[in-house]
């Protein structure tokens, strides 16, 4: 039998030291902070109550002028998809809302209008109820509803007290 040093048995490995506090801030739900935390109070009050659509995350570009206008020039009204193998077309996008008040619930729906009619939506969940930013991925297809040269409002919508608010919307073209 080999004997053990006085110190290695209470002592955890170096790797384990290093990883236990990083499992215990993602157990914690504490991870990267959200994508708005570099965008300005201006910024985001330029587009309080709007949604952008983007190909990539909306990022500051030197200062509050210049990102609102940097965020103009790179905001999408039409939305270019393709056919997948079933022929069926498909969008992805990545949109930032910022919101017109605070969602005050953790899950919210991201619909699609045409005209006043309903043609499809996404749940989100896992929103922050203080949060007056929100961005992510969308991927969504003809199978949820949308039309292919149609145009539709989105509308980011929030079920307060049984009633739906509208917290951002805009206008995009499916091609």
């Amino acid at each position: 039998m080999t004997p053990i040093a006085p110190d290695s048995r209470a002592r955890p490995s170096r790797r384990l030291v290093l990883a236990l506090p990083l499992a215990l801030l993602l157990a914690a739900g504490l991870t990267a902070p959200p994508a708005h935390a570099d965008l300005s109070k201006k910024v985001i009050a330029a587009f309080k109550g709007k949604i952008l659509v983007t190909k990539d995350p909306l990022e500051m570009v030197g200062d509050d002028k210049a990102t609102v206008a940097h965020f103009k020039k790179i905001a999408l009204t039409e939305l270019k998809g393709a056919a997948g193998g079933d022929e069926v077309w498909t969008w992805q996008f990545v949109y930032t809302a910022f919101l017109a008040k605070g969602a005050g619930t953790t899950s919210l729906k991201l619909e699609f209008y045409d005209g006043k009619t309903y043609s499809a939506d996404r749940v989100l969940t896992g929103v922050d109820p203080k949060s007056t930013v929100l961005a992510g991925d969308i991927e969504i297809t003809e199978d949820d509803g949308l039309t292919k040269g149609k145009s539709y409002t989105l509308k980011l919508v929030a079920s307060v007290k049984g009633k739906d608010v509208t917290l951002a919307t805009t206008q995009l073209r499916m091609h």
